[in-house]
């Protein structure tokens, strides 16, 4: 028979009685279950979380069994939501989880009302956008990730800027039927030039490889470890919110070199200013080599 008690019972050290309750009542949206949000979520639902909305609209496919933590052959072309879901129901089965698909950006003014926090799991950008503009309208904090090879998490509250904000993208002052395609495209430039800029991000990727990304030419890369890496950060920042402790992520970001061993915070404005030139350039010069 399962008893939460003694599920939860080594918990107790890293936290109180009275901590743990309060992570268990926790309730939390996760838009996006596969890599760094399905990590971060079988994480929490570990730590002991019980109340949980997640919402994803893709299946399972071969090519993300290198890093989707719900993924296995036997999953392929399952649902992804609904097949983390189950999973979590075999690790607690008090678990309460509303799983939602596309319809989640239509309804989240309501899914926020239900949650204390998000943590966005999802990787398109126009959503993400619209998202955080609905946080901040809830007074809801979002948690999230750069498109990065070094893993990484950042935090932004409702008094926050906007990530689209902070990364300089397009979509700025748009409606969302304004957000065409092609602006999507040209706001995940602007986010790789944020993370090349304040990260040591250029110096762990294969530059060839890295300019038939740019170009469309090849999927985004991943790796387990990076993956989850960055779902257990996004689920630590989580812990943070839940028991009211300080972070130093910010809406700004860290990035964590697991190479050095080492934290890397975003640099300093005038820095950053003459550092974004170069790597502007480095881009433009990157995608014409292809």
């Amino acid at each position: 028979m399962f008893s939460y008690s003694e599920f939860i019972n080594r918990n107790i050290g890293f936290v109180t009685t009275e901590e743990q309750e309060k992570i268990r009542r926790a309730k939390i949206f996760i838009p996006g279950v596969g890599g760094m949000g399905g990590t971060a979520l079988e994480c929490l639902a570990r730590m002991g979380v019980e109340n949980f909305i997640i919402a994803d609209i893709d299946t399972f496919e071969v090519s993300n069994l290198n890093r989707q933590i719900f993924s296995n052959l036997d999953l392929i072309g399952s649902q992804k939501a609904q097949a983390a879901k189950d999973q979590l129901l075999k690790i607690n089965p008090n678990i309460k989880i509303e799983v939602m698909s596309g319809e989640w950006l239509e309804k989240i003014n309501s899914v926020l009302e239900k949650v204390d926090f998000v943590i966005n799991g999802c990787d398109d950008v126009k959503a993400t956008v619209l998202l955080m503009r609905a946080a901040k309208l809830k007074g809801k904090t979002v948690i999230d990730a750069f498109a990065s090879t070094l893993p990484s998490a950042y935090v932004v509250n409702a008094k926050d800027p906007r990530p689209e904000n902070t990364f300089s993208y397009p979509t700025r002052g748009l409606s969302a039927d304004q957000i065409t395609p092609e602006i999507q495209k040209e706001s995940a430039a602007c986010e790789m030039v944020y993370v090349l800029t304040h990260s040591s991000t250029i110096k762990h990727v294969i530059l060839n490889y890295a300019a038939e990304m740019i170009t469309g030419k090849r999927k985004r890369m991943s790796l387990a470890p990076m993956v989850w890496m960055t779902g257990l950060l996004m689920s630590y920042e989580a812990l943070k919110l839940i028991l009211e402790k300080p972070t130093l992520a910010s809406y700004k970001g860290v990035f964590l070199n697991p190479w050095s061993f080492k934290y890397e915070h975003p640099l300093w404005g005038p820095f950053a200013t003459v550092k974004r030139v170069f790597v502007r350039y480095f881009l433009n010069r990157l995608a014409k080599s292809v």
